[in-house]
Parts: C-alpha cells; structure tokens; sequence
C-alpha cells in the first residue's frame, strides 16, 4: 500500500533512481576489471555462486512445508528432482526452472498428490 502523501513524481524518481542504481552495480565488475586481472576468489564465487543461491532458496523453499501431514511434502521432493534432472539432462537453468514451477502449481492447485496419498493411506 503506498501512503497517501507519495505523488505519482516520487514514484517514478524512486524507479528511476533504483534502475540507475541496479544498472550502475551490474556494469561496476566490468568497469573495474576491464583492464586488470579479475582475482581468483572472484572467478571462485562467480563459478560456485548461483549453486549456492539455488540451494538456499531450495531449503527456504522446503522450510514451510509440513513433513507429518498428507502430502508429506511429495510435491516439492518431486518437483526438485524433475528440476535437477532436467537440469542436468539439458543443462538450462531457464527451462528447469520453469518446468518446476509448472508442475509444482499443478500438483498444488490439482491437488493430486494428496488425492493419490489418501487413497493408498486407506488401503
């Protein structure tokens, strides 16, 4: 909710200046390194980083899901190993990613897999 006494001016300034800012941090790598050497604990984080991102948001992903109740968290199991076959099957993240999200709205928004669980926990 935005507050009454901020003008749409203020807004769009606050846009821009956050887009300036965003582009400015983005383009600092390549301005600093141009003519030097990049040193190698950066070539290290640039390598290993985006892995360590997505394991992180993995595990804060899985950090709400209830363990002791029907799904069991089978919609998510399911879903990060799709992502990481696909991912390591075709090696692109964009595609993964996406094919992830898809089938983790549908198993959620279907319900499914919890149709399927209590089927079997009745039998």
């Amino acid at each position: 909710m935005i507050a009454e006494d901020v003008s749409s001016i203020d807004i769009i300034w606050i846009i821009v200046i956050t887009a300036l800012i965003t582009a400015f941090t983005r383009a600092l790598p390549f301005i600093f390194f141009r003519r030097r050497k990049q040193p190698e604990c950066l070539k290290v984080i640039e390598r290993d980083f985006p892995a360590m991102i997505m394991l992180l948001l993995v595990f804060y992903c899985l950090n709400s899901v209830s363990w002791g109740m029907v799904p069991y968290g089978l919609p998510e199991l399911l879903c990060i190993f799709v992502v990481a076959c696909l991912h390591i099957w075709k090696g692109n993240a964009l595609l993964s990613i996406f094919t992830g999200t898809i089938i983790y709205m549908y198993f959620t928004n279907s319900g499914i897999i919890t149709v399927l669980l209590t089927e079997i926990i009745r039998i």
